[in-house]
Parts: C-alpha cells; structure tokens; sequence
C-alpha cells in the first residue's frame, strides 16, 4: 500500500479530532500554518509541510490527536482568585497541547517525528514575548482545566447552565472547560482563533450571563478586560488595578466622563494606593466598591435609592449587615463609613462618633435626613421644593465640585472633605454666599441671616465670624453618645472653639433645648464667656 495514500486520512481524521475542523476552515491560511508558506510572521525556514509541527501518523504520542510535541513539565502556576468557585489544578488535556508551544519552554520545531529540530525563520526558536507566549504563570490568564458543570453553577449563579451553552464552545470528555472551549487551532475566521464571533461579547457571555448595563463601553466585556497576560493579573482588567482600567476610558480622552480630572483633586476616594487590585488596604477604595460595573445603567434615583450608575453592588445595612445587592445610597457608603472606623472624623467633637452608620440611625437624636426624615418638623430656612420630610443622598454633600455641568459622584473634590461646594471650617470666617455653599444649597441664606430659626445665628455666623460647623455636627449624633436635650438640631459642639465656662465652674460647653425655638448655652466661645445664656422666646 502507498504510504502516503494511508498517512492523509490519517492526519484529516486527527485535524478532526483536536479542532473540530469539520467547520469549514483550513489551517492553512493562519498563522498556525508554521511551514515556510504561512503567512504568520513566525514560520519556518523551508519546511512545507503544515500539519507536522503538531500531528504525526507515525512515531506519535500516546496521547490524542496523534501528537507529535514533547509534552511540557507540570510546573505552572495556575489561576487563582477570591471570585472562582471552581477547583483548579495543572493544565490538562488540550490545554496542555496547547501550552507546548504556548507557553515558551518548547522550541517551535522541536517534534517526536524527527530527530533534528526543524529550523524556524529570524533564529527563533520558541514563540516570541507578547500575549500568545503565556510563560509558565497562569495566574494572569482565563483559568482552564476545571469541570464546568451543574455543581459550580450552583456555586456561582453568574455561570450559565452547561447544558445551555451553544455548540460551538465544547467541554472534553471529562467536561473540563480546556482552551478549546474558546479556540479553535485550524479556524481563524473570527479571530483570535475563536470558536465563534466575539462580536458584542457574545462568546464570553454564552458562558458569564453577568452583562445588564446599558451604558455605552460597558457593553463590551474586552473594553475592561484582557483573557490572557493581564496586568492586573486573575481580575484579567487591561489595567494594573481597578482605576487604571476604568481610567483608560474615563479620563478625558472618550465621551464617557472625565474621573481623572476629579481624582487629581486635593480630596479624593483614593483608589490608587491599594496593595490589591480589587480588595485594597485600608483607608482606600477600590472603584469597585462604589460600583458593579456590569450592571450599571443611565438615569436617576430618588433619595435614598441607590443610584442606577453603582450597579447592582453589595452594601452593609442599618444593622451592620453584609447586603447585595444593595438597595439604599447610604448602604454602599456605609462598607466603609461603618464599624470599620477607618475615617477620623474631620471636626473634632464633644461627642466623638467616627462610625458614619451610628451618625445616622434612625434612633440618633439628631441627623440630617440620609436615612429617613428628621427629627425636626420646624425648619424654616429650607428652599423652596424641600420640606421637613424630604430626604437626600450621601452624594448631595459628598461629591464632584464641579457643578450640574461637569462630573457628578464622590470621586474628588477641591473642596475637603471631599465636599460639593464651600464648607469652611475655620474661626473668623467671614460669612458669604460662596464661604457656606455647601449648607446654602439647602438652606436659604436670607432666612439663616434673618434668623428665622435661631435669634443668633446672624450674630454669631455673620457679626461673630463663627463657622456653621462650631455648633453643628452635619451627619449627626447618635442615642448612645448624646441625647434630645442637648444635642437636637444637630448640636455637638467643635471641641476646638467652644470649652467650659470659668463662670460656671468650668462646666460645660453644655447646650439645653427648652423648645419652642428657644434654649441656653453654658460655654467658653469666641472670647465670650456664655453662663446659662438665654436666646430664644
């Protein structure tokens, strides 16, 4: 019998086998066509035969599909991440062909067939660095090698069922997930060797059913993310970290909105400073804390709704508790603002609370209405489309300076703590529209001035030169720290401005509520010595 009438079946059967080339495609006319007619840039010197650099019908590995390389040493180091359910171990299978020449440990040429190398063009021998030359750390590559079946999907609900998933991406025979899942060795008509068009993410969403965004570069999972060799390592994001990925987008440079020029602000959420891409150390954010970035959305969200632009990300409730999705603004802010006490408060207080959750209990005294309305049914000085029962969000104070025009979201701020508008803080403030903006967006300054509310306020803001915040605590003061009478209407003292009275026996500085508008104040304040000082009517 003619041996080569025997050997072409043989190879054809075997091209079958391992890529599925029954599709259509040709090996040929892609850069796997190694021989000296492949129109890659790696191929060889003058060897023309195609199929040889992997099958062999004689002399072949005793492994499928007529192997014809070495098969490499099990020394990777293999995906590993706090968000994989899945078990993983050394590569396996056709993971393991693959990597013979994927992973750099093997020369191009070096097959079981022959015993003399065959010569590849440019001296090369081994695949050249950059994306498709993995190295022996996997770490920073999609994981493979592990069962993808109903038990992980009970695991991890953002999976799709395995008996759902299209014909194109097959498991092997042990249903592991291998690179032939997404790769097809001799069919390079999508690209990239695909099993199938990756066109609107559809080949990584036929496995990840996580996409619910409809903002515009989200849409598409390899804006963010990179399969293979990706500098933020097993997140497989394009960026070292969280920010570096979400700033290649947002930093002016696109019509998405401009985060970097907010981030460079004297006041930010750092996210930069983490020794971690996605869980930083403490003090610091990661972008992903505030938002899930495959199910954000456009639009608005009345106070206290979570915003449709955070996503569907977890939160911590009222009580402490771990939540998500969370439901609430406040409940993302409070992962960090909580029992954490990761931020020293930025006035210095009578009644010291750095746990923001505390601040805002519905059981609190006195809070600004985050959580649900206030205490207080007589504010006089609200504007005009506001009312005693109305409620906002963290981010009405908290949040970009730049106005309604420009960035909106707590990302950064020239005015600390990273504040929507003018806060200051400093005694011999003198008071003006831009001095109080921030407390002006709510409050009507004519009213403050008139002292609609409080007989003295004109005195002390204005004659006085004393600061809103000398007086008033703006989150709020809880049940365990403070009480009704002397901490209503957000009263907690700025333990650096007001101190005991000499002519009360260094008592004090005390405030009593006698209602009606009307209380006293025993304290050391502004040069002036208050001993049970009346006000009111």
């Amino acid at each position: 019998m003619n041996r080569f009438v025997f050997a072409l079946p043989v190879i054809l059967i075997a091209a079958s086998v391992y890529g599925q080339a029954g599709r259509g495609a040709s090996v040929i006319d892609t850069p796997h066509n190694l021989s000296v007619s492949g129109p890659g840039g790696v191929h060889a010197v003058s060897e023309q035969r195609v199929c040889v650099f992997c099958h062999t019908p004689h002399a072949a590995s005793p492994v499928q599909p007529l192997w014809n390389r070495f098969q490499p040493v099990n020394a990777y180091t293999v995906y590993s991440s706090s968000s994989l359910d899945a078990i993983t171990g050394q590569p396996t299978g056709s993971s393991k062909l693959c990597l013979s020449c994927h992973d750099g440990t093997i020369a191009l040429g070096s097959v079981l067939s022959q015993g003399q190398q065959i010569q590849m063009a440019g001296s090369l021998t081994t695949i050249p660095p950059g994306s498709t030359n993995l190295g022996t750390d996997l770490s920073d590559d999609h994981p493979v090698s592990f069962r993808y079946d109903t038990f992980l999907v009970s695991r991890d609900p953002k999976l799709r069922p395995p008996s759902g998933l299209p014909a194109e991406i097959r498991l092997d025979a042990n249903q592991e997930l291998q690179c032939t899942a997404c790769h097809d060795a001799h069919d390079n008509s999508s690209g990239g060797f695909m099993v199938m068009s990756n066109t609107n993410s559809q080949l990584c969403t036929s496995c990840h059913q996580i996409l619910s965004t409809t903002v515009t570069g989200h849409e598409n999972c390899l804006g963010c993310h990179q399969v293979h060799t990706a500098p933020s390592g097993p997140f497989l994001m394009q960026g070292v970290n969280a920010r570096a990925t979400c700033l290649t987008c947002h930093d002016g440079s696109t019509s998405a909105p401009n985060i970097a020029a907010d981030m460079s602000k004297s006041s930010v959420h750092d996210t930069d400073s983490s020794a971690d891409p996605i869980d930083p150390i403490p003090d610091h954010v990661s972008c992903a804390d505030c938002h899930e970035p495959h199910t954000m959305n456009t639009g608005q969200a009345a106070a206290p709704d979570v915003h449709p632009n955070f996503g569907q990300v977890s939160g911590v409730s009222l009580t402490g508790a771990e939540i998500d999705p969370a439901q609430f603004e406040y409940e993302v802010c409070f992962k960090c603002h909580d029992d954490q006490a990761a931020v020293t408060p930025w006035i210095s207080r009578l009644a010291v609370q750095n746990n923001t959750r505390l601040e805002f209990s519905p059981s609190s005294v006195s809070f600004h209405p985050v959580v649900t309305t206030g205490r207080n049914s007589d504010v006089p000085s609200l504007k005009t489309g506001l009312t005693p029962a109305s409620l906002i969000h963290c981010t009405d104070c908290h949040g970009s300076d730049n106005g309604a025009s420009g960035v909106s979201g707590a990302h950064g701020s020239a005015s600390r703590p990273l504040l929507v508008a003018r806060y200051d803080t400093a005694e011999q403030t003198s008071e003006s529209a831009s001095a109080y903006a921030l407390c002006y967006q709510c409050h009507e300054r004519t009213s403050i001035l008139n002292d609609d509310s409080f007989e003295r306020h004109d005195k002390h803001v204005r004659g006085e030169r004393i600061p809103c915040s000398a007086c008033h605590d703006a989150h709020g003061i809880n049940s365990a720290q403070g009480t009704t009478t002397n901490n209503s209407h957000l009263i907690n003292f700025d333990s650096t401005v007001a101190f005991p009275s000499p002519k009360a026996g260094n008592v004090g500085p005390i405030f009593i509520d006698q209602g009606n508008r009307a209380g006293t104040c025993t304290l050391l304040c502004h040069g002036e010595d208050h001993d049970d000082e009346n006000y009111g009517p």
